[in-house]
């Protein structure tokens, strides 16, 4: 099973659109999963209609609309794997340790809030994926997504994408 793993996409304020080679791969991925701040619901639209699969929730960012139609927490079982998606998990310094005490039941935890890609595994075995953004790199050198495989019950390859830079503005 192919995983499409993006946040933070902040439309249309940090960009005029998605970048094309994220959205070539909507189609190509089992579940696309989206770890808030979409801002618009136009983008929600789009990957409703473009995604087999979407799992979604809100971020901080996220007004009245949007929140009307995603949850805070998401879970689904994917591939015989427990995950969970929510938007903040607050400071790097002990995330490993908050976010294995909040979600106990999970494998894997997808998250966004800080637009740093994150990939770590807490005592216990939850594994902890931040995308970061494809629209919004802040202080990191590129715009970033992630893709991965499930399957036998387990979390395979993960792959942090590096977008070109011009991407961020639309371009």
């Amino acid at each position: 099973m192919r995983l499409l793993l993006i946040s933070d996409t902040h439309l249309p304020k940090r960009a005029k659109r998605l970048p094309d080679e994220l959205l070539d791969r909507v189609p190509e991925a089992d579940v696309v999963i989206h770890a808030g701040d979409w801002v618009d619901t136009a983008t929600l639209d789009l990957l409703e209609e473009r995604s087999r699969r979407l799992i979604g929730v809100y971020g901080n960012n996220d007004g009245p609309a949007l929140r009307a139609r995603l949850p805070e927490v998401a879970r689904a079982e994917l591939g015989g794997v427990r995950f969970g998606v929510v938007h903040e998990t607050g400071s790097a310094q002990g995330r490993e340790r908050r976010c294995a005490q909040r979600f106990p039941d999970l494998d894997v935890l997808v998250f966004g809030h800080s637009h740093i890609p994150w990939d770590t595994t807490a005592q216990g075995g939850l594994r902890l994926l931040n995308p970061g953004s494809p629209t919004d790199r802040r202080r990191e050198p590129y715009c970033t997504y992630m893709t991965a495989e499930v399957g036998e019950g387990g979390l395979g390859e993960v792959v942090l994408h590096r977008l070109p830079q011009h991407v961020r503005n639309g371009g």
